[in-house]
């Protein structure tokens, strides 16, 4: 089979996104039968990085340039690729070419229903995107059955052209053991045990809560644990990274951290803390998880769906049940270790190969007429 992917996320700054298209591809790539390409011109994948292109800057400028011209207007210059695949899988070109089949990935609907969450550029961007290629798109994937349920009630997409296929969770977390947490706790100074935040600086993640829960700590706890806090600054954050960059009282911020060191630092936390106003998939609970890390998520959105019942659930608005859930766990060695054994579990079921996998013979589907 031969497939087409459109790759413009990995040339500019992202998260959950990136991470999920850079692994979905290597995934793809890995499996025998299916030619892969990448538009526009990518080729080979450097390391991961969130905070750059995988591309050098001149080679990102000329590509976004060349997507800028071909979503300015409809037009038939993408339709090369249509003789040469059989499916494309559409991100961000707003005019895919129709000479194959197109598909595309859900991620959430999150511009719909909580759209104060995002900046007005997002809100723009991803309705566009709706507008113009998921309600014509052949077939779509759903990271989760709460994102299909979502996108089919808000967008008023066809269900019979969604399939719910979860991502995966690399290898490297569940690898992650004592001794790449010891080398995590060096590089970053971490000598106290501590809770870890983990994911982009932005509103939707709810850490100002988080920050609130913990202070609201008995002084003991604090002492014995440090919250870390680790994620590239997002937007509407001025006065978040204010109040983490005057250093509150037990509180580490290490910005962003390069994706080697991220399994082992998931490893060394005693608590994994991600208390997010919304999700459509959840990809930091999964790593959490996958890293024997006892977890406190949210009970919204697709959370509770990929947590199961290994994770203690709590109503993100709610800064006492998230304080005291901080308190449960941090208390309780015994739940944690329960937490751990059935959070590892639970994170089997999120595998990259098996997402391909399933990937390929969804699209077979399409091919087939879906």
């Amino acid at each position: 089979m031969r497939v087409c992917v459109d790759a413009v996320p990995l040339l500019v700054p992202s998260a959950g996104v990136k991470s999920y298209l850079y692994h979905w591809i290597l995934s793809l790539r890995n499996l025998s039968g299916c030619q892969l390409k990448l538009f526009p011109f990518l080729e080979k994948l450097g390391p991961l990085d969130h905070e750059h292109s995988l591309c050098s800057p001149g080679a990102t400028l000329v590509r976004l340039a060349y997507l800028r011209l071909l979503n300015l207007r409809e037009n038939a210059i993408s339709d090369w690729v249509g003789p040469e695949v059989d499916v494309f899988h559409a991100t961000k070109l707003l005019y895919p070419p129709k000479k194959c089949r197109v598909t595309a990935t859900l991620h959430d609907a999150t511009c719909w229903l909580l759209p104060e969450l995002h900046t007005a550029a997002n809100v723009k961007a991803d309705k566009q995107f709706a507008a113009k290629v998921l309600s014509r798109a052949d077939g779509l994937i759903a990271v989760s059955r709460h994102t299909r349920a979502d996108a089919i009630q808000v967008m008023g997409l066809n269900p019979d052209r969604i399939e719910v296929i979860y991502p995966g969770v690399p290898d490297a977390y569940f690898q992650a053991d004592s001794e790449s947490a010891r080398s995590a706790r060096e590089k970053f100074g971490l000598t106290r045990d501590y809770i870890l935040f983990e994911g982009t600086i932005e509103p939707r993640k709810n850490l100002g809560r988080l920050l609130d829960a913990y202070a609201s700590l008995p002084q003991s706890l604090r002492e014995e644990f440090n919250l870390v806090v680790a994620g590239f600054p997002g937007w509407a954050n001025e006065e978040l990274i204010k109040r983490i960059a005057s250093k509150p009282l037990g509180v580490r911020y290490l910005g962003y951290v390069p994706e080697p060191w991220v399994p082992g630092l998931f490893a060394g936390a005693t608590v994994f803390a991600f208390p997010s106003l919304y999700e459509g998939f959840g990809l930091p609970v999964v790593q959490a998880m996958a890293a024997g890390v006892a977890t406190i998520t949210s009970q919204v959105s697709a959370l509770p769906e990929v947590a199961g019942d290994a994770a203690e659930l709590i109503d993100p608005y709610n800064t006492a049940e998230l304080a005291a859930a901080l308190v449960k766990l941090l208390t309780s060695p015994g739940l944690r270790t329960r937490f751990s054994v059935s959070g590892r579990a639970r994170a089997e079921q999120f595998r990259w190969d098996r997402c391909a996998v399933q990937t390929i013979g969804y699209f077979e589907t399409v091919l087939g007429g879906l």
